[in-house]
């Protein structure tokens, strides 16, 4: 086929495709909103909702991306000598973010909902 009409093809999928995605999202909030009301809750109040721990899951994550760094740093100079190896980089990257993830999970589980001393 010609480049030209390849081009106008993609150019009709990816339009296309787009439409779709903006009318599904938009269809997805809408109902969000429906069952919201049908809950008797007003959807606009969901905006303002405070997010009490958004700082310290950001700085755990980012605390954790560092100490992967550093870790995979050390292993790849001082233990392994391998140092054209980036997926051991990447893997220790996303190891440590997300056990401070994962931390930031149990800090905020432990403090939005204490243990029930009335619980058998």
């Amino acid at each position: 086929m010609d480049k030209g009409i390849l081009a106008i093809i993609w150019l009709i999928i990816s339009s296309l495709g787009l439409l779709i995605m903006i009318f599904g999202i938009r269809y997805l909030i809408s109902r969000e909103n429906l069952a919201m009301l049908e809950k008797g809750l007003n959807p606009r109040d969901k905006i303002n909702r405070p997010a009490p721990y958004t700082n310290l899951k950001w700085g755990l994550l980012l605390f954790g991306a560092g100490l992967g760094l550093a870790l995979s740093y050390f292993i790849t100079q001082y233990m392994l000598h391998d140092y054209e190896n980036p997926a051991l980089w990447f893997a220790f990257i996303a190891m440590g973010g997300g056990t401070g993830l994962i931390a930031s999970y149990r800090i905020e589980k432990k403090e939005l909902y204490p243990p029930n001393p009335a619980a058998p």
